[in-house]
């Protein structure tokens, strides 16, 4: 019963994470023209960004040396705190602050959720347990932006920012009630020096991620300042071999990033391509997104109850994360019917569902006790900042070719490829993952070592 309560408050907190991320996008517009700082628009999703990744790498060695329950009820309280400062902002600066303060809570909480799983449930629940916190991020996107559109219109956009720190708080007594008694006390690592430096790093990969961001729109300079600074600091923050795609770890948190990066920056493209360049409604549109959402979560559940081997989950997923938006790619020529939209994101949902919530499963388990929070951080730290990267770069191809929309489905199709080729590689040289054949328990034995640690340069 405890542990039912315990995934009721987990799944609560990763739901209003993630319905927050998606509300802000839609009422900023509303936000910013009613606090006067246009110019101040992308620092405020920036600002999140840039705090988000020091909470992560910062909360990843809190969790693993003092245990996740510090961290997580610091991150509680700063999520609802900065959405409570943001919600009574009376100009944007102040909203920045919020959002800053927002970001860098909501990703201790993250990550101290990775290492509540892997410390309370047992290994064969994982897989189950990362297909709700999938899905957990696929319902907000589907019935947020109807609630969203109803907030702001009848009560306003202060209360989209306020009603989330009042669930907060229920969802908070929810995961209160099932953490009681659970064996999360102390730590599992001991403290090792250079933390304060690996902080320092991520403030740098932060600002390197933001350069990219505002260099998207064709300002050249930027982006290539922010890739020069991200290539030197990003890899002090991931697993030793990660650009290199080495076997195990490295390639798992690799693989996370490609096919994160190559599904945002795509879907990112979809809606303004079949509006714009195909003619459709906005509902029509929408309903294409959604359909992926629909596959996304479909495809989870089944991760969730093991249908597939992981083997056969990373390379399928890979496989229709690239068939999916080569499809897509095809719409934008007019002589290709606008309607195999419709499937084709269906299979780019159903394989990133697939993918997403193996590769938390693998992070774990190629993690020894007091390496969770570090891996687990590296995951996510590698996904927002592959992410990042790619919908900037795409961007900027995009505006370079004159809504060249062809071009993000290229440069989002080689990510995908890409990570169709390092999927094997996310187990060791003849290994295949502790449940990867069917019933197998093997250990997984990378041949290069998997825990290295995340601070040394790939």
């Amino acid at each position: 019963m405890k542990r039912k309560a315990l995934t009721a408050g987990l799944v609560a907190m990763v739901s209003l994470v993630a319905f927050e991320y998606m509300a802000v996008a839609i009422a900023m517009p509303v936000v910013a023209k009613e606090l006067g700082g246009l110019e101040l628009y992308g620092l405020a999703f920036s600002g999140a960004m840039a705090a988000s990744v020091v909470g992560t790498v910062l909360g990843g060695r809190w969790a693993d040396v003092r245990g996740p329950l510090a961290p997580l009820w610091t991150g509680v309280a700063g999520f609802a705190g900065g959405l409570t400062v943001a919600g009574l902002a009376p100009s944007m600066e102040v909203l920045i602050a919020g959002r800053f303060l927002q970001g860098f809570g909501g990703a201790l909480v993250s990550v101290a959720l990775y290492v509540v799983v892997a410390r309370v449930y047992p290994e064969e629940l994982h897989p189950r347990i990362f297909s709700l916190f999938a899905t957990a991020w696929v319902v907000p996107s589907m019935a947020g932006p109807a609630i969203v559109g109803v907030v702001t219109e009848t009560l306003g956009w202060r209360w989209v920012f306020l009603l989330v720190p009042i669930l907060t708080v229920a969802g908070g007594l929810v995961l209160l009630r099932g953490l009681a008694g659970q064996p999360l006390a102390g730590g599992q690592s001991e403290a090792e020096p250079g933390l304060l430096g690996k902080v320092g790093w991520a403030v740098v990969t932060a600002v390197g991620a933001g350069l990219m961001q505002y260099g998207s729109d064709g300002r050249l300079v930027l982006l290539v300042a922010g890739l020069a600074v991200l290539l030197v600091a990003l890899p002090r923050l991931l697993p030793a071999g990660t650009l290199r795609a080495a076997r195990g770890l490295p390639s798992v948190v690799g693989l996370r990033g490609l096919a994160s990066g190559a599904f945002f920056a795509a879907e990112v493209i979809v809606p303004l391509m079949l509006i714009q360049a195909r003619g459709l409604s906005t509902l029509a549109a929408g309903l294409v997104l959604m359909g992926g959402s629909l596959t996304w979560s479909f495809a989870s559940w089944l991760q969730g109850r093991q249908t597939f081997s992981q083997v056969t989950n990373l390379r399928l997923g890979s496989a229709m994360l690239a068939l999916g938006i080569l499809v897509m790619g095809t719409v934008t020529f007019t002589a290709v019917p606008v309607a195999l939209a419709y499937p084709a994101w269906i299979v780019t949902g159903f394989g990133i569902g697939l993918l997403y919530p193996t590769l938390s499963v693998l992070t774990l388990e190629l993690s020894a006790p007091g390496e969770q929070g570090r891996n687990s951080s590296a995951l996510q730290v590698g996904e927002s900042v592959f992410s990042v990267v790619a919908v900037a770069v795409t961007s900027a191809l995009f505006t370079a070719a004159h809504s060249g929309y062809w071009t993000v489905y290229a440069a989002t199709l080689v990510m995908a490829l890409a990570g169709l080729a390092i999927a094997p590689r996310s187990f060791g040289r003849g290994s295949f993952g502790r449940r990867a054949a069917s019933g197998s328990a093997d250990p997984v034995a990378p041949a290069e070592p998997a825990r290295e640690p995340v601070n040394r340069p790939a």
